[in-house]
């Protein structure tokens, strides 16, 4: 048998086959993010219901994280990739025709639910590939492209948008991308083949790989998992909740701000793109502060850093020159969110059994993914039954509370170094 670690390591093929496809899909995401609420205006949303439709990407990515790990235990990673390529197309062409806020809220569903499995796909593809001794710079690598696509999607955006004078064209940047990334996992050649299979021959008459074995593991008894392993989700657990959630209503509440000051679609996505460089450049130094000095010194702060930028957009409202204060605070969340880059997957990892962690990392994602989902609809909530504001606001307190959560759970539970679980029995 022969296994990916008996086998001469390329970093060339791997960038290929999956850091290629990955850079494209987030690049077509990233420049739609920013516009949705102005698409959503133009058939009709309100400010609260453009927030609304903007979470859905989100709750997306939480519903589809329920179904992901059987799919591609059953499919296979690249065709998983494939195929959610082929989703988020669906969900695309759904949000360009859509007549009313509800059924592009309908579309952005979908691309919320392609991107969960794309996203997995990919996790589980560098886990079968990438030998043991590469993985964390791989998986390092492969976070990285996430930013790198959020800061080039925007401006290609809104390059598209200044020359058809329309927020929808962005759209077709990720149906481009999504068909670019499909065509790159079909010309390639099977890593399967380059590296060899990973384990041994599925009864299915295909080699199953490591990855899809771990994503096999996470779909079966996501929710019993979660029940065994409460006590550390109910407490470190709520803290990155609470960071998750404040990383996804960033994301919804930027472009709604710019909405509601007046900005054109075109100087909102040049802005988030400069953002999303100032949260790129900070991605290894986040990295490095951890093993440094350990997982506290970025999470705490990183935590505080956004409930002040949160605090401080809701007080601009009452400031002159909304849009100078609007630049200065998006870039201040962007560092602040920079700086805590790769915290909620390491210490998802900490805590992890390493002879058998898949179970207790689909637990440790699935409630991260309920805060992002969370984070926008409240946004929306409060946002119609007050003001925008004061929904900026709450979260800001959300973030400050989380920071506190954060400051004494993680000692607890994560070491200086690494992993100092706490005793549990795992469930069978």
């Amino acid at each position: 048998m022969s296994t990916a670690a008996e086998t001469p390591f390329r970093w060339r093929s791997v960038a290929l086959a999956a850091l290629l496809p990955t850079v494209l899909f987030s690049i077509g995401e990233g420049a739609v993010i920013p516009v949705i609420p102005v698409v959503a205006g133009n058939v009709g949303a309100t400010l609260a219901i453009a927030g609304f439709v903007s979470g859905m990407l989100v709750v997306g990515e939480l519903i589809g994280d329920i179904p992901s790990g059987a799919v591609i235990a059953r499919i296979g990673e690249r065709t998983a990739m494939i195929a959610a390529s082929g989703l988020s197309v669906l969900g695309l062409f759904t949000a360009l025709l859509a007549p009313n806020p509800w059924v592009l809220a309908l579309g952005i569903l979908v691309v919320g639910i392609a991107t969960a499995v794309f996203a997995l796909a990919r996790h589980a593809f560098m886990t079968s590939f990438v030998p043991q001794r590469y993985r964390a710079r791989a998986l390092s690598t492969l976070g990285g492209t996430f930013r790198f696509g959020y800061l080039v999607g925007p401006f290609l955006g809104a390059a598209i948008i200044q020359l058809t004078g329309s927020a929808a064209s962005a759209f077709w940047i990720h149906v481009a991308c999504c068909l670019a990334a499909a065509v790159v996992l079909i010309v390639l050649a099977d890593p399967e083949k380059t590296f060899g299979a990973t384990a041994d021959r599925a009864s299915a008459g295909r080699h199953e790989t490591a990855g899809e074995r771990e994503v096999g593991d996470e779909a079966h008894g996501l929710f019993r998992t979660i029940r065994a392993y409460r006590k550390v989700l109910l407490t470190l657990g709520l803290g990155s909740t609470m960071v998750a959630a404040l990383r996804a209503s960033r994301q919804v509440l930027l472009p709604l701000w710019a909405v509601s000051i007046g900005l054109h679609e075109t100087q909102t996505s040049i802005i988030i793109g400069i953002a999303g460089a100032v949260d790129f450049s900070l991605f290894f130094a986040g990295g490095w502060i951890m093993d440094r000095f350990g997982r506290l010194w970025t999470a705490v702060p990183s935590m505080i850093g956004l409930g002040i930028g949160h605090l401080a957009l809701a007080f601009t409202a009452f400031l002159p020159g909304p849009v100078w204060w609007f630049i200065g605070i998006a870039m201040f969340l962007s560092l602040a969110n920079g700086i805590g880059a790769g915290i909620l997957m390491t210490l998802g990892a900490d805590l992890a059994d390493p002879r058998h962690p898949a179970p207790f990392l689909g637990a440790w994602r699935f409630t991260n993914d309920a805060g992002g989902a969370a984070a926008p609809l409240i946004v929306s909530g409060l946002t119609a039954l007050v003001s925008l504001p004061f929904a900026a606001g709450a979260l800001g307190v959300l973030g400050l509370a989380g920071a506190i959560v954060l400051r004494v759970f993680v000692p607890r539970y994560s070491g200086r170094r690494g992993a100092t679980p706490e005793p549990r029995s795992a469930p069978a």
